[in-house]
This record gives C-alpha cells, structure tokens and sequence, in this order.
C-alpha cells in the first residue's frame, strides 16, 4: 500500500472517530441578537431547543442542558424532536425542570420524532432526498409527553398560540404542528389567534414570533403571512454533516441548503422575517454523527430598535 493510501486511510478513519465520538458532544451555545424590540424596551434573550433526540443514557446532554439556566432566559423555545428513545420521557422532562424550577417561561411545538421512536435505516438516504411520510402508527406516548411538558409550566403552540408579557414587551407567539408529518393547520392557528385578538387586542408594538419544527417553505410561509418578525424551526440539524466551503448537504426538506442552520431572512414580495434554523444537540441513535456541525442551543437577545 503507497502512503498516500495510508495517509488517506488514517485521514478517514479520524474523521469518522471525530465524528462519531467527538463532535456529537461538543455541546455550544450559538448566540444572535437582532432589532426587533419597539424603541426604549429591555433587550429579551430567547432560549432555543431543538432536535435533543434524547436517549436515557445521555446524561451528559441532559446536566448540559439543566446548566442552560445560568443564562437566564426570558424565555425558551422547544422546537420539537425532543425524543429519541422510547424510553427517554422522564430524563428529556428532568433536563428541562430546571427551566421551570427557575420561574422561566417556555413555549413548545413537537417533532415527527416525538411521535415515532427512532428505526435503523440506511444513513445515506438522509444526504439524497427529505425522509418520507411514516407509514406505520406512532409509537411514542405523545399524549404523556405533552401532559408533562404542560405539568412544568411549558405551553403548547401546536397549531395554537398565546400572548405573554416579558420584562414590560408584549409577545405572541404561534406555532404549526410538524409540517414534516403534514401536521401542520394554519386554519387552527388563526383561530386561535383570532380568539387571543377577540380577549385582548394587539398593539403595534406587540412582537410576534412565529415557531414550528421543520422548516418547510409552505409552513415559513404561513407564518410569514401571520406577521412573524421572526420565526424560529430546528429539523434539519444544520445538515449534521457539512463540509469546509460547501457547508450543509442537506436540510431534510425544501428549504434551500443555504439556511440550513443558522439565521437568515424569509422573504416574499410584501414581507420579511428573521429566520433561525436551529442545528440542534443530538441525532438519531443510528446515525448520531456530527462533522463541522456542532450540537448547539441557541440565544437570541431581542434588542430595541433603536438600541
């Protein structure tokens, strides 16, 4: 064997040990601020959670998030695919107690993987085309997984929404179901937003922020439609696996690969949204690889516009 071949080979099999046994523990914290407060507010950080996929033995993903709380949030955001094992309810509740033991409020939408506990399959499919529609019947408890999340304080946006009011702003927040799955009902949203309207009216300074799972265009797009200023998905991993220059190789559905992960702008010809793609902390137990994809949470500081 020449040493070039030896050097690839060495070169490979410590990317695949970094990947594997490295990177997917290199929990980050990837913070953002954006203008979106109305003039003299206090800025608003907003904690972001996605895609945990937790399974009962990560302990040391669930002590990294309960240590989330030192940076005292305004609020966190659960942006679905919180499960990852069938037997993962009562750690996955137990990472986000701290959150409610601290008085933090929090919103919440799901995954199609908090309804569908995870299956081997082929882990190239991923880089070829978006993961179907699931066929078989849900096998997760997500009824209990709701009653928990609801038992900690937690509210859900499924296809809902509700009002708040955080250090003197009022916000809005609504959600669609997982678009992945065809959860997602605007007509249920809007009702629910037409009963928050009908209780207490919005004013021009209320802040809306819309929230759902995996960003597809259909679903970004409603909730553009809905006056988001900005709105906030996970799903895609930040393409799990990107490469130097490249970046992301897929986004698990038809968001275009560059907004993958991070934030960016969703547009159409009457109106704008700031748009984050959380990359997420974890990923399938069959497939938990990272390579120049860090699992993270994101911060975002919501700032006065004239700050």
């Amino acid at each position: 064997m020449s040493r070039a071949l030896k050097v690839l080979g060495a070169a490979a099999l410590g990317a695949l040990a970094w990947g594997t046994l490295v990177e997917p523990r290199l929990f980050t914290v990837r913070r953002h601020s954006l203008p979106l407060l109305p003039a003299g507010a206090h800025p608003l950080r907003i904690l972001q959670l996605s895609d945990l996929h937790l399974a009962p033995w990560q302990t040391g993903k669930v002590d990294w998030v309960r240590g989330l709380v030192e940076l005292r949030p305004d609020l966190v955001v659960l942006t679905g695919d919180q499960m990852g094992h069938l037997e993962a309810r009562g750690a996955l509740l137990h990472a986000f107690e701290s959150f409610a033991d601290a008085g933090i409020p929090g919103v919440f939408v799901h995954g199609s993987n908090d309804y569908y506990g995870p299956i081997a399959k082929n882990p190239f499919n991923y880089l070829r085309a978006p993961s179907r529609l699931a066929t078989r019947m849900p096998d997760l408890d997500n009824a209990a997984l709701t009653r928990g999340l609801l038992d900690l304080g937690l509210i859900d946006l499924n296809n809902s929404a509700t009002r708040m009011t955080l250090r003197g702003t009022d916000v809005e927040l609504f959600g669609l179901g997982d678009p992945h799955i065809r959860y997602d009902d605007p007509v249920r949203m809007r009702s629910a937003r037409q009963a928050l309207e009908a209780d207490h009216p919005a004013t021009p300074d209320t802040v809306q922020l819309g929230v759902v799972h995996a960003p597809y265009q259909r679903a970004l797009n409603e909730l553009l439609d809905d006056g988001a200023g900005l709105i906030l998905a996970g799903h895609t991993h930040g393409g799990q696996v990107r490469l130097p220059g490249l970046g992301a190789l897929t986004a698990n559905c038809d968001l275009p690969v560059r907004q993958a992960r991070g934030l960016s702008v969703w547009y159409d010809a009457e109106h704008a949204a700031y748009l984050n793609v959380s990359a997420g902390l974890g990923g399938s137990i069959y497939a938990n690889v990272r390579f120049a994809c860090r699992p993270e949470a994101s911060l975002i500081t919501l700032e006065a516009r004239d700050s």
